[in-house]
């Protein structure tokens, strides 16, 4: 029996927590029990060393100094104080207005926003809660189907998990051992994707089930001109202008900054452009000019506050003025002045914000406490090399690893939320996918899309327990799984598609996490003179350890 424990004790170490984890003991606590029970039955049977749990309080410390993790409060905080902002009522009023006229339209307004939302909020539970409580009732209103409404708030609520600045990216990062600024480059594409894919699924019901996505009628439309006129003329000649003085910057600024990035043109010259339109709309307000309407007028002034902070955060990310935590502080200050702003800002409101911030974060560093006891024991009976040999041998090579690895998260995903999955396997599988030469910016946006389905999966999508929370009782538990199921199914080739066409996931430049440390020793010119020309002892020559900084770039 115990040679057989010894044999095996990484396959029993992992059973035993999927135990643990199916018993529903909380998260953290079973990672932690089963690392210390095994730990000490390790060094029970001789296969581990006590010296081995004396590294435990430094791997803690090591994790309270993480700076990269700091960004998970900032976010969460500046996600918080934007939901109670206002902004999302806002958002969702004017652009179902726009939307309105066309079958369909209060849902791709719900989409649009929240494709806005989660680049500014990255926080899901605030998304679908919003919308759920402003747009829900007015869907059911108009007659849109309870399957289809549920549905794309739910989903259009997670585009929070992969959209910038998602929290999943900064944890796959960190796990990861990569940049977080390239982690929301790589995954910006496939999120605009997967949101163009749920607006498709829309156009696809309108068309072939137009009674489930009906457009609102005349009544309902209240932005419109004393005419009559929608005003959506007007919009699109301020959108043209805008985007013209947009593309014209842009050559100016390539011509004289010819060493300057794409990334640094297109955020530069699309700021410049939206200043330029908030501009003329605050001189065509304030001035009476009358050149636009009301329409465009409302779009621009709901639209360009939470773009700004859009370019606060992940533009000076992205163009490497700020570091991910320093944008989440930048974000968590813009958010404040929004909602003082909108004249929202109350001592209640921070007070709630702040909690609820302090309870996820406490969340994330025990669940990060946690996996960290369970990784060191794991490792230590060579549970990394089990894992390895275990998925390397796989047939089909990279392919049949990419393939059951994202089996076994879209599995495991029912069960577990996206903290619990990022903590617990990605830690086992990366070090895999690297020794496979799999891209790990690239493998961590593929399980980012994948985990997204976790807030999705009937019956556990905790999406769907939010939506349930604030949905009207004439729609049925039932109507909200249901509803969710196309676009898990949207989710799950999203996943196909990043496997079949890996270039939809690309980072230009990547930042190398890695340390790089050269020792140098260097030596005087007469060091290896014959005896004979020996120094004397008074002279002997003296070594100089540097370390260049230079080779870390």
């Amino acid at each position: 029996m115990e040679a057989f424990l010894i044999a095996n004790m990484a396959p029993i170490m992992f059973g035993a927590l999927v135990v643990f984890l199916l018993s529903g003991f909380p998260v953290a606590f079973a990672l932690a029990a089963n690392g210390l029970l095994f730990g000490l039955l390790g060094i029970e049977l001789g296969l581990l060393k006590p010296e081995l749990l004396q590294a435990l309080p430094n791997r803690i410390f090591g994790i309270m100094a993480n700076d990269t993790l700091l960004a998970i409060p900032f976010f969460t905080f500046m996600g918080l104080i934007l939901e109670r902002s206002g902004m999302a009522e806002d958002l969702l009023d004017t652009i179902g207005q726009l939307f309105g006229p066309i079958r369909g339209g209060v849902a791709y307004a719900v989409i649009f926003v929240g494709a806005l939302l989660a680049a500014t909020t990255g926080v899901v539970a605030a998304s679908v809660i919003s919308m759920g409580l402003i747009s829900l009732p007015v869907m059911l209103r108009y007659g849109y189907d309870k399957r289809l409404a549920t549905g794309v708030i739910a989903a259009s609520g997670t585009l929070a998990q992969i959209i910038p600045p998602s929290l999943v990216l900064i944890v796959m990062a960190d796990q990861l051992g990569r940049s977080v600024g390239d982690m929301y480059k790589a995954a910006f594409v496939p999120g605009l994707l997967l949101t163009a894919m749920y607006a498709g699924y829309v156009l696809a019901v309108s068309i072939f089930k137009p009674h489930h996505a009906p457009a609102l009628p005349e009544e309902a439309r209240n932005l419109k001109e004393p005419n009559g006129d929608s005003g959506v003329r007007s919009l699109l000649v301020l959108v043209a202008a805008t985007v013209a003085a947009s593309y014209g910057f842009a050559h100016y600024y390539e011509s004289s900054h010819p060493e300057a990035h794409a990334d640094e043109v297109g955020i530069f010259s699309a700021a410049l452009g939206i200043i330029g339109a908030f501009a003329f709309a605050c001189a065509n307000r304030y001035l009476k000019l009358g050149l636009l309407s009301k329409m465009a007028e409302k779009i621009v002034f709901v639209l360009i506050p939470p773009l700004a902070l859009i370019f606060l955060v992940l533009g000076t990310i992205f163009i490497g003025l700020a570091t991910p935590t320093e944008g989440g502080g930048m974000g968590a200050l813009g958010a404040i002045l929004l909602a003082m702003m909108n004249r929202r800002l109350s001592w209640s409101l921070l007070q709630q914000a702040m909690m609820s911030t302090t309870r996820l974060s406490c969340f994330v560093i025990f669940i990060l406490i946690g996996s960290t006891v369970f990784a060191l024991v794991f490792r230590g009976v060579n549970g990394d090399l089990w894992v390895e040999h275990l998925l390397t041998n796989l047939p089909g090579g990279v392919t049949g690893f990419l393939i059951v690895v994202n089996i076994m998260f879209f599995g495991l995903a029912f069960f577990l939320d996206f903290f619990e999955l990022a903590f617990i396997l990605v830690p086992l599988v990366g070090p895999v996918a690297e020794k496979l030469g799999i891209d790990l910016i690239w493998f961590g946006v593929l399980l980012g899309v994948n985990m997204q389905t976790s807030f999705m999966h009937p019956p556990f999508g905790f999406a769907l327990f939010y939506l349930r929370s604030v949905a009207p009782k004439e729609v049925k538990t039932s109507d909200i799984y249901w509803g969710a199921i196309p676009f898990v199914c949207i989710q799950v080739v999203m996943v196909t598609l990043i496997i079949a066409f890996p270039n939809l996931v690309s980072v230009a430049t990547k930042t190398d996490m890695t340390e790089q440390l050269e020792l140098q020793i260097e030596a005087p010119a007469d060091y290896g003179t014959p005896p004979s020309e020996t120094p004397k002892e008074e002279e002997s020559p003296q070594l100089n350890f540097s370390t260049d900084e230079a080779e870390k770039k």
